[in-house]
């Protein structure tokens, strides 16, 4: 491993002004059954996301990370902290990875080397994750990490016509460290 930020098949990096594009099209793949219905966004839009995110600053712990592939420098993906609690010290994470990218490894890697500076550099003691619980991908991938579900928030989503159940998961910084500890993410 060549840094904190660097794994076997991902390196960790700040969003960049040109990866508006690679956003777009990972935003208008994502259109399919069963996922959130979001209004059209122009391209402009995802431009000035783009520019906004590589300028932004880290505002409590609350930052988003560009997924890229080792192998070739491809941009796959985002990793993020979006929520946090620094008095109890948990943080809420998440992970997306384009279609054409997913079940690669990336997920796993980009989220062990997230929560590895959370937990080690951050001193966070819990990571949370909220996922849909038709998502059987996440919930599994989220699984083998070592996350536990802690509980099930019924009917608490509305999109595509009904309301979904929300999986709540999470992992302890000591369930992190006896898991994850000097091994490669």
């Amino acid at each position: 491993m060549a840094s904190s930020w660097t794994g076997n098949r991902v390196r960790l990096r700040a969003v960049e002004p040109d990866d508006w594009t690679a956003f777009m099209r990972f935003a208008e793949e994502d259109g399919r059954p069963g996922r959130r219905l979001d209004l059209p966004r122009s391209a402009e839009s995802h431009r000035a996301w783009a520019k906004e995110q590589a300028v932004a600053e880290c505002d409590d712990d609350r930052f988003r990370l560009a997924v890229e592939a080792t192998a070739t420098g491809e941009l796959v993906g985002m990793v993020g902290s979006h929520r946090t609690g620094p008095r109890s010290g948990w943080f809420e994470c998440d992970v997306m990875i384009g279609g054409e990218h997913r079940r690669r490894g990336y997920a796993a890697e980009a989220l062990v080397l997230l929560l590895r500076f959370m937990f080690t550099e951050r001193r966070y003691h819990k990571c949370l994750a909220a996922i849909f619980a038709h998502n059987e991908a996440s919930l599994t991938l989220f699984g083998r990490l070592g996350f536990t579900e802690e509980g099930c928030l019924r009917e608490h989503v509305f999109f595509a016509g009904r309301h979904h159940d929300l999986v709540m998961m999470g992992m302890l910084a000591p369930e992190f460290d006896q898991r994850h500890t000097g091994s490669e993410p």
